[in-house]
């Protein structure tokens, strides 16, 4: 962001793909992300948070050979207002993101996943603003792990401004992530990793 005449400018995303390498830099503790127009700052991943990832991983990779759930890869998502987002997980095949930045396309991504780690901004930014800018970047199924509820909301069928189906099961059912993921996952164990 820059001043102009006394007058603060809009964040571009060139602007903010600088921000946040500096605070990388600086404070590797510190998640920036840049949706719906807005700069946000994501909560540090606790042990559950870790472990949760672990164990989809697991899954993913148990289920369909040559995918993999990638941590923490910043993507680049809305066609309207541009904006960089790191999902707790994006699931593509092995190759995807190789030769590519701290910033990458979504082509090549089947899922991305957010858990949520009981931060203010959690409501706003995983359960409205995410789900909108996923779907409009054509990402095919949004899974949201979801702490406080102890659910799992499985988004899916973007229609390029949102997901026209969401799918809701309290921790300790099956769910079924739908084509092109098309894995069947018990949440069961979830229940041992909410705070």
């Amino acid at each position: 962001m820059s001043v102009v005449d006394g007058r603060a400018s809009v964040l571009t995303q060139d602007d903010f793909e600088e921000l946040a390498r500096h605070a990388i830099r600086t404070n590797e503790a510190l998640r920036l992300e840049f949706v719906n127009g807005k700069l946000g700052v994501k909560a540090v991943p606790d042990g559950d948070h870790g472990r949760i990832i672990a164990w989809l991983t697991q899954i993913c990779i148990q289920s369909r050979q040559g995918l993999w759930l990638f941590p923490d890869q910043g993507l680049r998502i809305e066609t309207y207002r541009k904006g960089n987002a790191r999902p707790d997980g994006a699931l593509a095949p092995i190759d995807t993101f190789v030769g590519q930045g701290e910033w990458a396309s979504t082509d090549g991504v089947l899922m991305v996943v957010e858990v949520t780690s009981g931060d203010a901004d959690t409501d706003g930014r995983d359960r409205v603003e995410k789900p909108r800018a996923y779907a409009e970047s054509d990402i095919p199924v949004y899974l949201l792990i979801d702490r406080d509820t102890c659910e799992v909301k499985v988004h899916s069928q973007p229609d390029g401004e949102r997901y026209e189906v969401v799918v809701t099961v309290p921790f300790g059912k099956c769910v079924a992530l739908p084509d092109p993921v098309g894995i069947e996952v018990d949440t069961e164990p979830l229940k041992d990793w909410v705070h």
